[in-house]
């Protein structure tokens, strides 16, 4: 989380992460303007470059060279990133709806969400077709295609630039691949209309160099799984199907309030809607004063006017305007390393070309791949003995992350005296207190983070999840929850936005877990901290640590690997998909799988000491060992990789230590890797085991047995 001794006063929210938002992103990272809280919205963790797009198709790049990691670029601009569609706005609340959400308020908003394909339209397209935006799922149909089914024939609808270059990308892609699967290109009119008489005749050629089939003033009357079907009854064989014509607003703009054109955002040279503190870039966006076509180049440079009058709408009252250049150069790639080039009616192809083309998108994408990563406080030149160990050697992390150490927590707990009451029954090293209260067993339990994420929602989802955990882990009911928060200095009007968003979430999450909220406490400090207190009830005895005997089968619920990868996201090294899943998995609930493992021996579950952590608890309070299968551990998508490279939390080290029998190798680091928010660790008699890992793998949790308790008293062994 990005702290700052200046209150946040302002709500910037940008809607869509197109090319545009991502350029004002890095700008913003470069140079915030003080009280502002910059939120984005978009669909995808990565939004695709269109200027590569046609590339990758090729094979010329990988997929990573070809998407702007939005994960990545908001920690750079302190910012937070709701993954998720907007699918309306309204100017007058000044709120943006995303599902499973309460609506996100804005002072200020801009949208750059591009254009969506009218494709659909086409009968038997929805079921069969893949348009060709949004770019992400465009790129990942055709790289299964192109893995499994290349033998297989193309069809591409639409005979503009779009078209044209989709067509030759995917013929030269497919010649590579050593298929000579026809590829046919459908327009309604004539070819490249729009372009000059010369560009249309060397890409025609280009075309006809690579085998594509021209299909021109033709009508499609439907499309099934294996062919589109022509107006005259012709049927074309294809069974990879994509449309590059028939462009169109999204719909929901529509119904904004704001006025439009042809179903696109109008806007004045300051880039603002007819709603002042609404403005729009890109091609949802259309300039009323200086109409030009649909093309990225627009789309770049309005970056600069909108990063200005974004902070002047929102303080600096310093403006700008957007006046666009009347002609500009398109560059067109050919299949092959090959590119065309027109400007001003004149045309030039060739290899050097592309070389071209090349160098500029290069130079485009290295602005999101060169991002400085988070630096650590900085040190004064006198400090005391102990300073620069205390401090470490990377940024401290969030969530258990900020845990202490286990050999530190365990020394001063171990200094505790028993509990003198009589109704409480449970010892340290349970998840949660027991008592007993009018003859009912009740547990109790109490667990607060540091927020590791900018977005409250998320946050508040992983925290009461990571709660419930403790609560689920004794075999409880959770039953009545406080809320305890300490929240950055916030305007009045932020503070509340903040607060509803969270308390809405908690009680989203925690009544679906069956518990109340039944108050809570708040103040206000240098970051978001968020905490639950939570009580449960137990209809059975309550499932403790201290259960497990040799021979039963241990069973994870819940894949590991979340501080990794969180450190990693902190210092810019995970991909954002990869941060996305993860957190996905922190909000994940227990509550059907603590259900399937009420008949466990023992159940904890894996937070902040790691895997070896809470086994190690588990054998400690049985008088027990265990042997842990390492290949049978699930990991989260991306740790084994980012453990290779040596990305630790930093707890880490105080985890490891606990263990100094066990190596300390990168195929073992992930099992002292802090959790947030982890699976259920559960003991369960051999016989039922594969019965019960059924049951939770039907119910949608990706589990794994993992090893076996043995007889040798806390003895860990690796298999």
């Amino acid at each position: 989380m990005h702290s700052s001794p200046l209150p946040l006063t302002r709500d910037l929210v940008l809607i869509g992460g197109g090319h545009t938002h991502a350029l004002v992103l890095r700008m913003w990272g470069m140079n915030p303007l003080a009280g502002v809280r910059v939120t984005v919205i978009d669909p995808v963790p990565a939004t695709a470059y269109s200027g590569m797009l046609p590339g990758f198709v090729a094979g010329h790049y990988s997929r990573r060279e070809l998407d702007i990691d939005l994960v990545k670029l908001a920690r750079f601009a302190g910012a937070r990133l709701i993954t998720g569609p907007a699918v309306a706005i309204d100017p007058v609340d000044q709120t943006v709806t995303v599902p499973g959400r309460e609506p996100v308020a804005y002072d200020v908003a801009s949208i750059d969400i591009g254009i969506t394909s009218a494709m659909p339209a086409l009968k038997g397209f929805s079921e069969h077709g893949v348009p060709a935006k949004p770019l992400g799922p465009f790129a990942d149909a055709w790289t299964k295609h192109l893995a499994f089914n290349p033998s297989e024939p193309v069809a591409v609808i639409g005979g503009g630039i779009a078209g044209c270059e989709l067509s030759m990308a995917m013929a030269h892609a497919l010649r590579v691949k050593g298929s000579d699967a026809p590829v046919h290109l459908l327009e309604r009119g004539i070819l490249l209309s729009d372009n000059s008489e010369s560009a249309q005749r060397k890409i025609r050629k280009s075309m006809a160099d690579l085998g594509i089939t021209l299909h021109e003033n033709v009508q499609i009357s439907e499309i099934n799984a294996t062919a589109l079907v022509l107006a005259d009854g012709t049927t074309i064989q294809a069974s990879f199907i994509t449309g590059a014509a028939g462009a169109k607003a999204y719909d929901w703009l529509g119904t904004s309030g704001l006025n439009l054109h042809n179903g696109f955002v109008s806007v004045n040279p300051r880039l603002q809607s007819s709603v002042d503190n609404v403005f729009a870039t890109g091609d949802c966006a259309h300039m009323i004063d200086t109409p030009r076509p649909k093309a990225g180049v627009f789309a770049v440079r309005q970056a600069p006017v909108l990063f200005q009058n974004l902070r002047a709408a929102l303080g600096t009252d310093k403006w700008a305007e957007y006046k666009p250049q009347s002609d500009y150069l398109k560059l067109v790639s050919l299949g092959q390393k090959s590119a065309l080039a027109e400007k001003f009616g004149l045309t030039f192809t060739g290899p050097l070309l592309w070389q071209w083309k090349n160098r500029i998108d290069q130079k485009f994408m290295e602005k999101f791949r060169d991002l400085p990563q988070m630096e650590q406080p900085t040190v004064p030149a006198e400090i005391a003995h102990g300073m620069k160990d205390a401090l470490g050697d990377k940024p401290m992390c969030g969530g258990c992350g900020a845990k202490v150490g286990p050999t530190t927590l365990s020394a001063v707990l171990s200094h505790l005296p028993a509990p003198l009451r009589t109704d409480i029954r449970s010892t340290i090293g349970d998840d949660a207190a027991t008592m007993v209260v009018g003859g009912v067993e009740q547990v109790l339990t109490t667990d607060h983070l540091r927020a590791f994420t900018n977005d409250p929602v998320v946050m508040t989802r992983i925290a009461a999840n990571h709660a419930l955990g403790d609560i689920w882990a004794m075999g409880a009911e959770p039953q009545g929850a406080t809320v305890n928060l300490v929240l950055p200095r916030l305007s009045d009007t932020l503070m509340g936005r903040t607060l509803h968003e969270i308390m809405q979430t908690a009680h989203e999450v925690l009544s679906d877990a069956g518990a109340a909220i039944v108050g809570g406490h708040s103040s206000v400090g240098d970051e978001l901290t968020i905490g639950f207190s939570i009580t449960g009830l137990c209809h059975q005895p309550p499932i403790t640590v201290a259960g497990a005997k040799a021979g039963a089968a241990i069973i994870l619920t819940k894949p590991i690997g979340s501080g990794t990868i969180m450190a990693a996201e902190m210092q810019g090294q995970a991909e954002g998909h990869i941060v996305t899943k993860a957190l996905d998995l922190m909000c994940q609930s227990q509550a059907r799988a603590a259900d399937i493992l009420k008949q466990a021996q023992a159940m904890t579950d894996v937070t902040g000491f790691g895997l070896a952590g809470h086994i190690g608890n588990i054998c400690k309070s049985s008088g027990t060992g265990a042997v842990l299968r390492i290949a049978d551990i699930p990991l989260m998508e991306g740790a084994a990789e980012l453990a290779q490279n040596g990305v630790r939390s930093s707890l880490y080290p105080q985890n490891k230590a606990a263990f100094p029998e066990l190596p300390d190798t990168p195929e073992t680091a992930l099992l002292f890797d802090p959790q947030t928010a982890g699976g259920l660790l559960a003991v369960i008699d051999a016989q039922s085991a594969e019965g019960t890992l059924n049951a939770l793998k039907i119910a949608g949790y990706q589990a794994a047995i993992i090893g076996e308790i043995t007889e040798n008293p806390d003895q860990i062994e690796l298999a």
